[in-house]
């Protein structure tokens, strides 16, 4: 079977909110009147497979990277994680936050496992990670 006009690596996308200063920060792909864009989380379960590469503001192209588990990423780190630890989205409450990943929590809820730590990382970090896609984490009380 022969597949055209599809695209492997970095590709170029409109940004749906500012994302200057956001490079290693997840977005998800959201339509708009038929048209593709790439934005911040607004939940924690939020398909993010994209992490940002080259920020721009509203309406601007961005450079982002789909998540490929052959392919190891730096990811905005919200915290502490160690080797093998599941990240999942952090709190998307605070716009600071938005994008970054964190060690899967022990409170209850439900959290979307998107990559394991390949190495330590402490908070602001670029962290090292294998994405995995492994779906909702539900974490009982």
């Amino acid at each position: 079977m022969s597949q055209s006009n599809t695209r492997v690596g970095d590709i170029r996308m409109v940004a749906g909110n500012d994302l200057t200063s956001k490079a290693g920060q997840l977005v998800k792909l959201i339509n708009d009147s038929g048209n593709a864009f790439v934005k911040s989380p607004g939940a924690i379960t939020d398909l993010t497979v994209f992490v940002v590469i080259e920020g721009g503001a509203a309406l601007s192209l961005v450079s982002v990277r789909p998540l490929d588990p052959g392919r190891n990423v730096r990811l905005v780190l919200n915290g502490t994680c160690n080797p093998g630890d599941v990240l999942v989205l952090a709190d998307c409450t605070q716009d600071a936050d938005k994008g970054k990943v964190r060690a899967l929590p022990t409170a209850a809820g439900t959290y979307r496992g998107l990559a394991i730590a390949e190495e330590s990382g402490v908070d602001g970090q670029l962290v090292l990670a294998r994405p995995a896609m492994i779906g909702n984490i539900v974490i009982s009380a």
